[in-house]
């Protein structure tokens, strides 16, 4: 069927075009230009078996495009313990225990998306879960997924006590005698995480089916899964994408980032090569391997190229971690290069992002540049010294942009610890723009939302749209069209989604209609603007 999209405005993609139109045939963008509602213009659309959608105003866009995010996780947090709207130490453990009860057959209590700021030094204790659910294991990842609460029946079950070394990649929370107190950061998750019951594939397309409806509803046509493989407690999705994609259930378009073991080395490139070579589906492509340099900041785990500060001002001897050594990175990137993989490095450090750029680096000098269309994600401490380089090296600076606002977790969590000099360094979406760096944006859901207007309004405002707390650091904002390009054509740049992500003649019908257009409002109302309806390749997935 034939559509014609009147009466609004579009955005191409890369440029704001008001009181333009659209035309699709066949799934595809036949013509675009200004007052096309006029009968006059395109007569052969104005027939009985074209479908006129009126914009009302609102805007036309290319569908959303998420370059980085965990859908299946995302999807389970939805159908277990879901945490993530919940604020405070009381509310959450009721929340808990309410969950426990109405499920008194669960052998464990799964779930996740608790908040670190609503407890001392953001790690709560086994002791407060146990008030909640005493007589079965509990494992809760906080919202960063770089954490896990555990009670005391989990602590035993798992054998850790004050004599547990902590992993080389992970830390146990303890008392000053050594007793861990419940809460386990990084590759200490997996001390109990192991013991959590496998997902079964019937949970994992069930998640996936969930996520990939909610996902749709925010405009969202396709993404990067930021981890194909095991990790933590959750095993592999790719069985599901593969039988959605197998069945025709995947509506979305899917660009897999295979997960690299980082108790492992080059031996692991082989089996990536067979998996990328069996996830060839329309939909479904595994280009990308992603590897997670370092850790978080809020736990100290984010590497760093100085040490952290103490509560006091001092400085520590603690400066985060590499979980991949540095010069093996060098080579495994260069490996993976010259294999024919996108890579996909997660680094919140300064210092995990210079070692990310020194990896990328070395690759092109060994195997010249190529159209990989690498990307380092978060970048949340960028040295000013290495921002010039994503653009002379080609690599992708991939935001999440909601982190980039004053709010507890990063006023009391984040920035005593990295003191004032990095603080300004957060996050620099401004500085990479000017710079020329190439822009995509994600949301690490279910890290934090997955909506991408919410995203945009941070990206442009440096601020939520609650104006609870001023800009932060306002000099990084970004104009509108340059956040929702990074939302839409770089996206899908990166995701190699080469005929999406812009509205042009002969690109796939892949949109997103909003109610209102954003750019002719405040730009401190862009998230009041919805999602009216999403098309995927000219087929409605979403509304009406």
């Amino acid at each position: 069927m034939d559509t014609l999209f009147i009466n609004g405005s579009l955005f191409d993609g890369h440029t704001y075009r008001p009181g333009w139109s659209a035309a699709t045939h066949a799934g595809r963008i036949l013509a675009t230009g200004p007052a096309a509602a006029d009968s006059n213009v395109w007569p052969e659309l104005h027939g009985p078996d074209t479908q006129v959608v009126d914009l009302d105003g609102g805007l036309l866009l290319p569908g959303f495009v998420d370059a980085h995010v965990h859908p299946v996780q995302g999807g389970l947090e939805r159908a277990r313990c879901d945490l993530s709207p919940i604020s405070g130490r009381e509310p959450t453990l009721h929340t808990i225990w309410t969950y426990a009860n109405a499920n008194p057959d669960l052998d464990w209590i799964l779930g996740g998306g608790w908040h670190q700021p609503d407890y001392p030094n953001g790690t709560p204790t086994a002791a407060d879960l146990d008030t909640a659910i005493s007589d079965r294991p509990a494992f809760l990842v906080n919202a960063d997924h770089h954490s896990a609460w555990v009670n005391s029946r989990a602590l035993t079950l798992a054998g850790i006590d004050a004599r547990t070394p902590d992993p080389a990649d992970g830390r146990i929370e303890r008392a000053p005698d050594g007793t861990p107190t419940g809460t386990l950061h990084e590759g200490a998750m997996d001390l109990v995480g192991r013991l959590v019951p496998p997902t079964t594939h019937e949970e994992q397309v069930a998640a996936l089916l969930d996520a990939q409806t909610h996902l749709h509803s925010l405009g969202i046509t396709g993404w990067q899964d930021a981890i194909l493989g095991d990790y933590a407690n959750l095993t592999d999705s790719t069985p599901a994408y593969v039988e959605l994609a197998r069945t025709g259930r995947l509506t979305a378009r899917v660009n897999g980032a295979l997960w690299w073991r980082r108790d492992l080395g080059a031996e692991q490139i082989p089996g990536l090569l067979e998996r990328r070579k069996a996830l060839q589906f329309p939909r479904l492509k595994a280009r990308s391997v992603k590897i997670m340099q370092d850790g978080v900041a809020e736990n100290f785990t984010a590497g760093m190229l100085d040490p952290y500060y103490d509560g006091c001002g001092c400085r520590t001897a603690n400066a985060g971690l590499s979980f991949v050594d540095p010069q093996a990175l060098r080579e495994h990137v260069t490996a993976l290069d010259d294999a024919g993989f996108q890579v996909h490095v997660h680094a919140i450090g300064d210092r995990a992002v210079r070692e990310a750029l020194d990896a990328f680096e070395a690759a092109r000098m060994a195997n010249g540049e190529t159209d990989l269309r690498h990307h380092i994600a978060h970048l949340q401490v960028v040295h000013p010294d290495d921002v010039a380089r994503f653009a002379a090296l080609g690599v992708t600076a991939n935001m999440q942009a909601l982190w980039a606002v004053y709010e507890p977790q990063m006023i009391d969590l984040t920035i005593p610890f990295l003191g004032p000099e990095r603080t300004a360094w957060q996050y620099p979406f401004g500085d990479l723009a000017r710079s020329g760096a190439r822009l995509a944006a994600g949301s690490d859901w279910p890290v934090s939302s997955p909506d991408p207007l919410a995203a945009v309004q941070v990206a442009v405002n440096r601020r939520t749209g609650d104006g609870e707390y001023e800009p932060f650091l306002p000099e990084q904002a970004l104009d509108l069209a340059t956040a929702l390009a990074a939302y839409t054509s770089g996206s899908a740049w990166v995701n190699h989604a080469d005929e999406t992500g812009r509205i042009e003649p002969g690109m796939l019908a892949d949109l997103t209609v909003l109610d209102r257009d954003p750019f002719r409002a405040p730009m401190e109302e862009i998230e009041r603007a919805r999602v009216r309806a999403t098309y995927v390749e000219g087929e409605l997935v979403f509304g009406g």
